[in-house]
């Protein structure tokens, strides 16, 4: 971290805000809000995180900040500025996807259409999302055989085709009481809102009629109509204990990844969807909550959303100004256990697939061949750990046959001093010149995380050793997701993100991240539970214990006198502590 960067984190307002992360060319690479700026904003460069953030931070040159006067403005200032600069960090709302609706227009002569965004306007009544448009189109035909609207996106001069065929009454050649259509799309809106009982009846009397007169022709076409209706109710499986509308999401997180889920409740009848799996870079009830708001900009609200627990609910209720409900029983917390199980469910279900593909998939190892020009069985994957530049560690990972080998990995402390480059080349020193050294068996292929200069730091110590191994760094893309392979000549090879091969990368790097974020954290911790009382005379652990109870912290001790330390130590010792603290720096 530069002394520019220690010293704006240092001057940081403990006010609520937003802040824009950015890399070495200024770009805006990650957007979050904070209730306390200088507190959220600090906790990316203290302490150790996971794999995904930690590559985010290491991109972190600067930062910018907003100031806003409350939690409810630093919301939605954060979703204005994620529209604005799409930062390749921050979890974007389904990639721009968007669901169907049922579009009724509210003019003299209202049109029915299938949209994919439903607008806050006052011109049209939207119904929906529905589960996919094929859905949606298929409601839209049976309700424009059942009702007589108008088809023509643009009034003709004279009736056309469906006026003849008795699906329009003719508003442009013809006077038509517009009491007529408000008739009609009050009962489209009882069907879209799932009150269908009036038409089965109606059409169930009409086919009754029609039999009994032996217009068999009709009546066939009344009964493809009632199929047609339960068909389409049929669709909608799960019946809730009311009418009501609502939304229910829940979010499951692991392997740095966040999946959400989202159930569409209308008319009482559930429609379900799973709505996002990303990777990971925040804190994930920020992510979650940012992935709410971001849905009801192109959503209509529904008189109520169901949510899990939230540090946030009073500031998104307040920002998205309908109720949400944290259940603790009744059928709304089972909906919401539903939505939890099928985010769960949905996340390991893509990891366990690609898994299940990777262990009968034999042709893994011989894309690895292929790559490396000769037989791969043993690959090694290195990665570097470090906040700030300090406790700086590195991982080697080994993979036998696309299996981790765990009783091989390794672990290294490194100078602290050392950039990213000249840590690579240290642990790759010290790494196979001990295995030189024993005679131990060396891989058949390098993995390092980086583009061409990690990858020549790499191949000058292979170099130097006289080892002739293949090796290939792992490239990003522009949002920062492991694209493909780069080999020490700069040739990069394209990796399909849907395949097993591909998949099994990205799982060797999580896997020697985690193992150095593990160690790290081991050092870290230590090194937190180490302070300048260990070096006084007198206070060994069971003192130290004492005092930090007693006391409760640190600068309490600091702050204290000797007759207040006497509470708990011998004067003498207390005298001790007293004098060093008061020449200590340490807070």
């Amino acid at each position: 971290m530069t002394q520019d960067l220690h010293a704006k984190l240092q001057n940081l307002p403990m006010e609520p805000g937003c802040y824009l992360m950015k890399d070495a060319s200024g770009t805006i690479i990650y957007v979050g809000k904070a209730k306390k700026l200088k507190n959220r904003v600090n906790q990316y460069f203290v302490g150790a995180h996971d794999f995904k953030t930690t590559k985010m931070v290491s991109n972190v040159r600067d930062f910018d900040f907003f100031i806003t006067r409350t939690e409810k403005e630093a919301l939605l200032l954060e979703i204005n500025l994620i529209k604005k600069h799409r930062p390749r960090f921050n979890i974007m709302f389904m990639d721009d996807k968007t669901y169907p609706y049922i579009k009724l227009t509210r003019e003299d002569y209202p049109t029915l259409t299938v949209v994919r965004e439903a607008k806050k306007d006052r011109k049209s009544k939207y119904f929906g999302p529905f589960p996919d448009a094929t859905a949606a189109h298929q409601t839209i035909r049976l309700l424009q055989t059942l009702y007589p609207l108008r088809k023509c996106k643009v009034m003709p001069k004279k009736v056309c085709l469906y006026y003849h065929l008795g699906q329009c009454l003719g508003p442009c050649e013809y006077d038509v009481d517009p009491k007529v259509y408000q008739e009609i799309v009050d009962k489209i809106t009882r069907f879209l809102n799932g009150d269908n009982k009036e038409i089965l009846h109606d059409l169930k009397m009409k086919m009754k009629d029609a039999t009994e007169k032996m217009l068999y022709e009709n009546a066939i076409e009344y009964r493809d109509l009632i199929q047609s209706i339960e068909h389409i109710a049929d669709k909608q499986e799960v019946q809730t204990q009311d009418r009501s509308n609502r939304d229910v999401f829940s979010f499951y997180s692991d392997k740095g990844y966040l999946s959400i889920q989202g159930f569409f409740i209308r008319q009482g009848k559930l429609l379900e969807r799973e709505l996002s799996l990303s990777p990971l870079y925040g804190e994930v009830e920020e992510e979650f909550t940012s992935f709410i708001t971001q849905y009801y900009q192109k959503h209509p609200l529904p008189p109520e959303i169901v949510l899990p627990p939230l540090d946030d609910i009073q500031i998104l209720e307040e920002t998205l100004e309908t109720k949400i409900t944290v259940p603790i029983k009744g059928y709304r917390k089972k909906l919401l256990d539903l939505a939890l199980n099928n985010a769960k469910n949905q996340l390991y279900l893509k990891f366990d697939v690609i898994e299940a593909k990777q262990e009968n998939d034999e042709s893994l190892m011989d894309t690895f061949s292929q790559l490396a020009h000769r037989d791969v069985h043993r690959v090694e994957i290195f990665d570097n750990s470090h906040i700030s530049g300090a406790f700086t560690v590195a991982a080697c990972v080994v993979f036998d046959d696309g299996k981790p080998n765990k009783a091989e990995y390794r672990i290294y402390k490194l100078h602290t001093t050392n950039s990213d480059v000249d840590s690579m080349k240290e642990v790759l020193y010290r790494r196979y010149y001990r295995l030189m050294i024993e005679e131990a068996r060396m891989p058949d292929c390098i993995l390092v995380d980086g583009g061409k200069q990690q990858i020549d730091a790499a191949k000058a110590i292979l170099d130097s050793l006289g080892l002739d191994i293949p090796l290939f760094g792992l490239v990003k893309d522009d949002k920062h997701n492991t694209s493909g392979m780069m080999n020490p000549l700069g040739e990069l090879k394209n990796i399909d993100k849907n395949s097993p091969f591909f998949f099994l990368l990205t799982r060797m790097q999580d896997e020697v991240h985690r193992f150095a974020i593990t160690y790290h954290r081991k050092l870290r911790q230590k090194a937190q539970t180490k302070s300048i009382l260990d070096e006084i005379d007198g206070i060994g652990e069971v003192r130290k214990k004492k005092l930090l109870k007693h006391f409760g912290s640190f600068k309490q001790i600091k702050n204290a006198t000797v007759e207040e330390l006497m509470e708990v130590l011998p004067r003498e010792v207390a005298q001790n502590v007293v004098q060093i603290l008061s020449e200590s720096n340490e807070e």
